[in-house]
């Protein structure tokens, strides 16, 4: 005879619910607690110390008062740039196109006024362009004691016209070498330089003074040499 097993549970065992729901809600509870007694204990000792209080928004408020002077003086500098600028574009228009600029003088007036900028900057400086000038129209000496030649191109057309050609430099340099001897050969024009006179002049170490190189110098008030960067002879000062 057989025994009968007992018919198997439908669904399966379940397994026992674990009984930690209530264990957790006591910690959330106990930690809201000891936050709420956390924040009382701190503000009973702010109560009972006023003068942390007062020192913390002090501190703060000097704070906030220098990054709020900080961006002031920012401001204010970024402004005055903006107007220095706006200064310097005026008075190089006025150099070159107002009443009297450097494009409305002749050719000799303009080497005249080649030559004062270079008094200006300090230099000993004489104008010399004449027919027979040896392709030199002004020469100088410069106050670390350079010899300056230099060939003033003046064009009536500055912005459109013909650039200075690079023949303008051969005959500088040849001049130069045979006459003059200066250390430093210039051509300045209120115009501009044609592609290869500026190849051929960075080749032969010709200065070349176009035509904004000319109204930053007369309307900078800075010497010639710092603006072409010619580095200080051994021993030599930049005024």
């Amino acid at each position: 005879m057989s025994t009968r097993r007992p018919p198997a549970r439908r669904g399966g065992g379940r397994r026992p619910k674990k009984k930690d729901d209530g264990a957790g809600l006591l910690l959330v509870l106990g930690g809201a607690v000891v936050a709420v007694m956390l924040v009382l204990a701190v503000l009973r000792w702010l109560a009972a110390h006023v003068w942390v209080v007062v020192v913390l928004a002090l501190i703060g408020a000097g704070v906030a008062a220098l990054s709020i002077r900080r961006l002031l003086e920012r401001q204010h500098a970024e402004q005055a740039r903006r107007l220095a600028d706006l200064e310097r574009q005026r008075r190089l228009r006025l150099t070159l196109t107002g009443p009297g600029g450097l494009d409305h003088m002749r050719h000799d007036a303009f080497e005249f006024a080649v030559r004062d900028l270079l008094l200006r900057d300090g230099c000993t400086a004489r104008r010399v362009g004449q027919g027979g000038d040896q392709s030199a129209d002004v020469l100088a000496t410069d106050p670390m004691g350079r010899t300056w030649v230099l060939q003033c191109k003046h064009k009536q057309d500055p912005v459109g016209g013909a650039g200075v050609s690079v023949g303008v430099l051969y005959s500088l340099v040849g001049a130069n070498e045979r006459v003059h001897k200066a250390e430093v050969p210039v051509v300045v024009t209120n115009g501009r330089f044609t592609k290869p006179s500026q190849k051929w002049g960075a080749e032969q170490n010709v200065l070349l003074v176009d035509r904004e190189l000319l109204g930053r110098w007369a309307s900078s008030g800075r010497p010639l040499w710092e603006l072409l960067r010619i580095p200080l002879p051994r021993g030599g000062q930049n005024n």
